[in-house]
């Protein structure tokens, strides 16, 4: 899982949550980014409404919170779909000496990412690939991404 650091600066740079079952997220606030959260069915749901997305916490006792606004939740992408965001830029992910390098295209230029985990080296390339597409379309889950 990617850290809070991580998912702050990709929601900042403009990635765009739209919120499904297995998603993972943390209540964005410095005393409740410690738990995170799962979209489930059964105990969060996202409930959309005229006025925005609510997640609601269905039947959770240990919390005196039946729903937040979206802007107040932090999506903690996984990473298949931070993978699925890189579409068609993603060329090798590789592991040594106790970190990932994942090797992407971005701009016809061959880059390199590394973490300590997978998760953490496809979110800094996805960085890099919003930063460095200022004025061309965020990515989406729902949308293709251009071919880079």
């Amino acid at each position: 899982m990617i850290s809070i650091e991580l998912a702050r600066a990709l929601r900042d740079s403009g990635l765009v949550w739209h919120p499904r079952a297995a998603d993972n997220f943390v209540i964005d606030r410095i005393e409740a980014d410690d738990e995170v959260f799962t979209l489930s069915d059964m105990t969060v749901e996202a409930h959309e409404f005229a006025s925005g997305t609510v997640l609601g916490f269905n039947g959770t006792t240990e919390w005196a919170l039946d729903s937040i606004a979206l802007g107040d939740a932090l999506w903690l992408p996984r990473e298949d779909q931070l993978r699925e965001l890189l579409r068609t830029t993603f060329r090798a992910l590789s592991f040594a000496h106790e970190r990932f390098t994942l090797a992407v295209v971005i701009e016809g230029q061959p880059r390199e990412f590394e973490a300590a985990d997978a998760s953490g080296a496809y979110a800094r390339a996805l960085l890099a690939l919003i930063d460095e597409s200022i004025g061309d379309p965020l990515p989406d889950l729902d949308d293709e991404l251009p071919v880079l």
